[in-house]
């Protein structure tokens, strides 16, 4: 299927040309179903991130003077492009993560609707008119663009997570160079290949293939790049921070999560089963908003949990539509679950369900984990506090609100959260309450929607929001301006 959708060297994007690394050097991408080879992929070094940038700044200027409703035209075209090939895409995004098609379409229609919301705003790329204090003098703010957009993102959602940074950066005027997750390149290559042909100028958008350390690093080091835009872990984050920060580059972070899904005594617990299973499971575990803290009032705990363990030992595992989700993205990110259960049942927890990689004929050589969970953990103990990123999730006893408004906020991220309950008053109670950028009642952890603001506290970010109008406030800078008029000329 490859052949016929992409080729089997993937190269980067640079001056609207498809540009193979300086050096020649090339990694291999192997697919997460099956762990063979899907592609080869174009190894990025310093050298090529030089010429992207390069590239991006001296396409920034005439990018900067095409007027935002222009702008705004072209990045619609680029949308409606995603959507003419919507299947073509989703087939790429599901032979890459492992996760089913429909899934990857799901995602697919998600990044279009990205698009054209962002699209619309080159024509309202708003400043505001105000009055001045001072006599005969007028006062106005402009938005302005920044310049050389740099912009990382994660594998988890690739066709997405292209889509919530290219778009904003974009419509406000920015030229952009993206580096694509390494675990994702045909994505981003697609991507690329139907802007060149949607007609967005040459230079106005590059991709870089490549590593994080080889590629993603020299980036954030540039000093042409005006702001970086990272979604990823919050360690990686803080090293972004520390490095752009020298140069005082505007940064926006969007880092991780270790969500709690509260089920209050009187909740609907088919629904809240339902709920917190998708959350914790859906798309493997890797979601920033997955919901891997699952607290549970003692007066239905023990039939909760029981629920939970007969659901999830029914989930179906692998990469057809009819399965409930698919294997995490590498060997590396399994190894690391596997060892973060393992460590976390030396020291006493009690694993209900999974906990293990499925070795079956049909998984055998791929990188999938049973879908776990797990009890027995003191909310701060290391997987309490430590975001995973896969099918992984821990159940908490709380005796009543307070313990458990007490025990979500427990946590150093603050991204999503959920409550489910009857009660009026402790949903609203708690979702002003709880420490989260997101707060949701009586369905998931995640789902936030292209036209509202995304992004958390603590260590979850730096406190800019992504997508929604919002956004433009991380790809543009506000320029006040006065005019004063002389009365006696008039």
């Amino acid at each position: 299927m490859q052949n016929e959708l992409f080729p089997g060297e993937i190269p980067n994007w640079i001056g609207g040309q498809e540009r193979f690394s300086a050096r020649g050097e090339l990694f291999d991408k192997l697919k997460s179903a099956d762990g063979s080879l899907l592609c080869r992929v174009a190894r990025s070094r310093d050298e090529d991130v030089r010429s992207a940038v390069e590239a991006a700044r001296i396409a920034q200027p005439a990018w900067a003077d095409t007027p935002p409703v222009r702008r705004g035209e072209l990045l619609h075209d680029l949308a409606m492009g995603l959507r003419e090939h919507r299947e073509e895409i989703a087939q790429i995004v599901a032979v890459e993560t492992g996760k089913s098609f429909q899934s990857a379409l799901g995602e697919t229609d998600g990044a279009i609707a990205l698009g054209l919301f962002m699209a619309g705003e080159g024509q309202r790329l708003y400043g505001r008119t105000t009055t001045s204090g001072t006599a005969n003098r007028y006062a106005m703010t402009v938005r302005q663009p920044l310049g050389v957009a740099g912009l990382i993102v994660a594998a988890n959602t690739p066709i997405a997570n292209v889509a919530w940074k290219v778009f904003p950066a974009l419509i406000c005027g920015n030229a952009a160079v993206l580096k694509a997750a390494e675990d994702t390149p045909v994505t981003a290559w697609v991507f690329g290949r139907i802007a060149h042909r949607a007609g967005l100028p040459a230079g106005v958008l590059n991709i870089l293939q490549g590593y994080g350390e080889e590629a993603g690093a020299p980036l954030v080091a540039n000093p042409d790049v005006d702001l970086v835009s990272f979604t990823g872990s919050t360690a990686v984050g803080r090293q972004i921070q520390v490095v752009a920060g020298q140069r005082l580059a505007k940064v926006s972070l969007e880092l991780g999560g270790k969500n709690p899904l509260v089920v209050c005594e009187d909740a609907d617990l088919d629904n809240a089963a339902k709920w917190a299973l998708l959350s914790a499971f859906s798309n493997a575990g890797q979601r920033c908003a997955s919901g891997s803290r699952i607290i549970i009032f003692d007066e239905v705990y023990a039939r909760f949990r029981d629920m939970l363990v007969e659901r999830t030992n029914g989930l179906r595992v692998g990469p057809a539509d009819t399965d409930d989700f698919g294997p995490v993205i590498n060997e590396k990110a399994l190894t690391k679950m596997l060892n973060a259960v393992d460590a976390a049942r030396q020291r006493g927890a009690v694993v209900l369900a999974g906990g293990h990689r499925l070795t079956g004929p049909e998984h055998r050589t791929g990188f999938y984990l049973a879908p776990t969970l797990v009890e027995n953990v003191p909310a701060d103990d290391e997987i309490s506090q430590t975001e995973l990123f896969g099918p992984i999730a821990c159940l908490y006893r709380a005796r009543d609100f307070g313990e458990a408004l007490a025990l979500a906020n427990a946590s150093p991220y603050g991204l999503t959260a959920c409550i489910h309950t009857r009660s009026l008053g402790r949903a609203m109670q708690f979702v002003q309450k709880v420490q989260a950028g997101a707060a949701v009642v009586n369905a998931g952890t995640y789902g936030s929607e292209p036209h509202m603001p995304f992004g958390g506290l603590k260590q979850s970010g730096n406190g800019w929001r992504e997508p929604g109008t919002e956004a433009l406030d991380v790809y543009s800078a506000l320029k006040d301006i006065y005019i004063s008029i002389d009365p006696a000329e008039l």
